[in-house]
């Protein structure tokens, strides 16, 4: 039975604290945490834990409880708990590199991330803007969608990692063709929703209130849902965003569409933190991820919630299922 692969991340913050609470689980198909083992065993001991971490050679039974699935993966330096290390850079890269070479090449089921730090990965001279956009130039895909995920709420964006004030340029016609149409896609591939309901987000407020407060609904946003729209695709024209997250408007839809990072997601963490799960769509394999950071004061503290980490795992491994 194929593998999950999950990434430990940043080394001084909590990934490897809540990848060693996947210990706890009893799953049907073998994990495997990518970390270096000395520094996980470390860690365990640091938490006061007791637990058995087991090289992985292809074993297709799972570990068990208590025990881990561990492929090595060579630390540069010694990790001060909290403190960032541009040296271990590199070893971040590995984990991610590793993961998506297994995924493509059809050694495992998919991969599941927890968190890196992205300024110590561009501190080192590494081109970093994040796992999603990391995953995609690896896969050499055009386009990828970020989805976060709760279980009663999943939004999409149609741009991810830009400085608020490139986003409206970065809405065009083409961008959204590609977006929804990986959206559209997957929701059906993946998530087995065959008519999806989806609603979309205008980008200024009030949707641009006809115009006045701004044109893109009117000469490119609404234009592309129209299309949408005429072959029969159960989508909304652009809403305003302070209005379309009430509970009477969500409750029918599937997925929610906004234009940019902090239009839908505080809305969604603000129900979900801690079990919300990041979703990469439009990749050729399955990839989840935590809702949250490195933590980095929190390393080594046993204080970390390891609860994201365990949605992403069981999000990957059902949609591995089907």
């Amino acid at each position: 039975m194929l593998p999950l692969y999950v990434t430990s991340g940043e080394p001084a913050g909590i990934g490897p604290d809540i990848c060693l609470s996947l210990a706890s689980r009893a799953d049907q198909r073998p994990v495997v945490v990518l970390a270096d083992k000395a520094m996980l065993q470390k860690r365990a001991e640091i938490l006061g834990l007791d637990i058995a971490l087991l090289d992985y050679a292809g074993q297709a039974a799972p570990a068990g409880k208590g025990r881990i699935y561990v492929e090595h993966v060579a630390l540069s330096n010694d990790v001060v708990l909290g403190q960032l290390d541009a040296g271990n850079a590199a070893y971040v890269l590995e984990q991610l590199r590793r993961s998506a070479d297994y995924a493509l090449s059809g050694k495992s089921v998919g991969v599941a991330t927890a968190p890196v730090q992205k300024s110590v990965m561009n501190d080192a001279g590494i081109h970093f803007s994040g796992h999603t956009e990391y995953y995609q130039e690896f896969a050499g895909v055009p386009r990828v969608v970020m989805m976060l995920a709760t279980k009663t709420l999943r939004v999409a964006l149609a741009t991810t990692h830009l400085p608020l004030r490139e986003v409206a340029d970065a809405i065009t016609a083409e961008r959204l063709h590609q977006v929804i149409d990986i959206l559209i896609h997957d929701l059906k591939s993946k998530f087995k929703k065959q008519h999806p309901h989806i609603l979309v987000c205008g980008l200024n407020p009030h949707a641009g209130e006809g115009g006045y407060l701004g044109r893109e609904e009117i000469e490119v946003i609404n234009p592309v849902l129209e299309t949408y729209r005429a072959q029969g695709v159960n989508m909304s024209l652009s809403l305003p965003a302070d209005t379309l997250f009430t509970p009477e408007n969500l409750k029918d839809a599937d997925a929610v569409l906004a234009m940019y990072h902090d239009q839908g997601l505080p809305v969604l963490k603000s129900q979900g933190f801690g079990e919300a799960v990041n979703i990469t769509l439009g990749l050729p394999f399955i990839r989840t991820s935590v809702d949250h950071g490195t933590a980095l004061s929190l390393a080594g503290t046993g204080l970390a919630q390891s609860s994201s980490l365990h949605a992403a795992v069981d999000l990957a491994l059902d949609l591995a299922r089907t």
